[in-house]
């Protein structure tokens, strides 16, 4: 059966009736959260806490997609904290839960454990925050880009060189994507997007996994610009990264990491220039410092953020590195006088 002849899932009408309303809420960095923490190595295995069922030779400090099986309840603060802040949607925390980047972890074999329990905790945090004010809130499996490139070479001296084919990061993102359905998804969200080739191979694999399901989850693309070129790291203008992926009819298609909102803007906009379907946006902190930090307050980057929404270029905005729930509030509060963009099709189902 095609993909698009499945029944769509509930989170499809409930999703597009809330967008239709107002704009949306994506919550904000993981990673930034989990860096003010100070966790050890001890407690990335789960010493003491919660041993992991994995085993690795490898130092897992750093494997923050790990923490889902040795730090839950960390997690789900997390989770909980950005729902509190004011997002509607949560992404899982599982940007690199593939056996493609755990490699690097040598925790190949807990990918499915990782997105399972990943999905699952995102979902408890949002029943909770529901349980206390009724408010619906949805789970995005999040499905990063991998550390490969499916379209570039990765040795100057042989142009031709892949690291990785079509069909490895096909039945890598499969494999993850079956764990977040199984783990209760509401929906999918490809994201960082920097080479287009890398994210057909996931929306492949979103189609394989909905036909096996039986129902189809809505899909979020979001890619990444990564300079002022205006383009993705393989090349592609935001127009040309449309047409690319448009053939999936994403319930979202957007631009996310690499750039603050400032910097954002004139791309997103020309995005939101061809697209026919809702606009997500969110955006790091500003620019890293010379460490690596973000500067951007909560204030400034909710002001410019409020662009976005004042000129109806979105349906649903966020933060991305350095962004805190402080960011998320701030963001939240600055867009909510603003009505959602209006889309040129009638339906997203």
């Amino acid at each position: 059966m095609h993909a698009f002849t499945l029944p769509a899932s509930p989170a499809f009408a409930d999703l597009t009736r809330a967008a239709q309303d107002r704009i949306l809420i994506l919550d904000g960095a993981m990673g930034t959260q989990i860096q003010t923490l100070g966790l050890g190595e001890d407690d990335f295995h789960g010493h003491g806490n919660k041993p992991c069922p994995h085993h690795s030779d490898h130092p897992q400090k750093g494997n923050n997609d790990l923490l889902s099986l040795t730090q839950p309840e960390v997690i789900e603060q997390i989770h909980y904290d950005f729902v509190m802040a004011g997002a509607d949607i949560v992404e899982t925390n599982t940007f690199s839960s593939t056996t493609i980047a755990q490699a690097d972890y040598g925790m190949e074999d807990a990918v499915h454990d990782l997105n399972v329990a990943g999905a699952r905790i995102a979902r408890k945090a949002l029943d909770r925050a529901t349980a206390e004010d009724g408010k619906p809130r949805w789970v995005a499996g999040a499905v990063g880009p991998t550390n490969r490139t499916a379209s570039i070479s990765p040795d100057v001296n042989d142009p031709g060189y892949r690291a990785v084919t079509f069909d490895d990061l096909r039945l890598a993102y499969g494999q993850q994507i079956r764990g977040l359905i199984e783990g209760g998804a509401d929906l999918i969200l490809i994201e960082t997007i920097f080479d287009t080739l890398n994210a057909k191979a996931a929306v492949f694999a979103c189609f394989e996994a909905f036909a096996e399901h039986g129902t189809r989850l809505p899909v979020m693309i979001s890619g990444t610009i990564t300079d002022a070129s205006g383009r993705t790291l393989s090349g592609q203008t935001p127009t040309a990264f449309w047409h690319s992926v448009r053939h999936a009819r994403p319930l979202t298609v957007g631009l996310n990491c690499a750039l603050g909102a400032s910097a954002m803007r004139p791309h997103l906009s020309e995005l939101a220039g061809v697209a026919d379907s809702l606009i997500c946006a969110y955006p790091n902190a500003g620019l890293p410092n010379a460490f690596g930090a973000y500067d951007e307050g909560p204030e400034d980057t909710a002001k410019q953020v409020e662009i976005f929404a004042r000129e109806k270029l979105v349906n649903v905005v966020g933060g991305c590195c350095g962004t805190t729930p402080d960011h998320i509030r701030a963001i939240a509060e600055a867009v909510a006088p603003h009505a959602p963009r209006q889309i040129k099709r009638e339906t997203l189902a």
